[in-house]
């Protein structure tokens, strides 16, 4: 399913194959710090697509692929909060403002700007973060936050003091030449 995801996203980034970059394995860290718990879960599966030379970024992670230390978090995350089973996935579609030459190494801060839709909420967002060359390998790394108000997810008064408002979102992915 993951191949299908990311050969539809080149697709629909540009169907010539020139400029595109893959990545299978983004890894996505969120993080809660709330007065009486913090919480913390990790996903290794993200999939995204970059074009290169139009700046066009698409990222999709299964909402399922988010790991806990603790079972009963992750019941709960799934269950009760982000409705997994009926949102089944995070994504971002946007472009990159800048033009990095991805021919020479370097690190380039990059602003991309569109539509992330999380629990079934689309909003256009501005997201900063860091574009990596290094030996023709491309890096993408983002932190930034993300209100559960802002996307209906609702926090039940019981665990209010378990669970912040604002969950910090951690993005680094790895990107290699797409090959047809």
């Amino acid at each position: 399913m993951k191949y299908i995801v990311m050969i539809l996203l080149a697709w629909t980034i540009n169907q010539t194959g020139q400029g595109i970059y893959t990545c299978k394995n983004a890894k996505i860290n969120l993080y809660s710090s709330a007065p009486i718990e913090d919480i913390e879960a990790n996903a290794a599966n993200g999939v995204s697509v970059y074009n290169a030379t139009t700046g066009d970024l698409a990222f999709s992670v299964p909402i399922r692929d988010f790991h806990f230390p603790k079972s009963l978090m992750e019941e709960h995350f799934n269950e009760n909060y982000m409705e997994s089973d009926k949102f089944p996935k995070a994504t971002f579609k946007g472009k990159i403002q800048e033009h990095p030459d991805l021919s020479k190494d370097g690190t380039y801060p990059v602003t991309a700007t569109g539509d992330f839709q999380v629990h079934g909420v689309t909003q256009t967002r501005t997201i900063t973060g860091n574009l990596k060359v290094s030996n023709g390998v491309v890096t993408m790394t983002s932190e930034f936050m993300v209100k559960c108000a802002d996307h209906h997810i609702e926090i039940p008064q019981i665990v209010f003091h378990h669970i912040a408002e604002s969950i910090r979102i951690r993005v680094s992915a790895t990107y290699e030449a797409y090959k047809k």
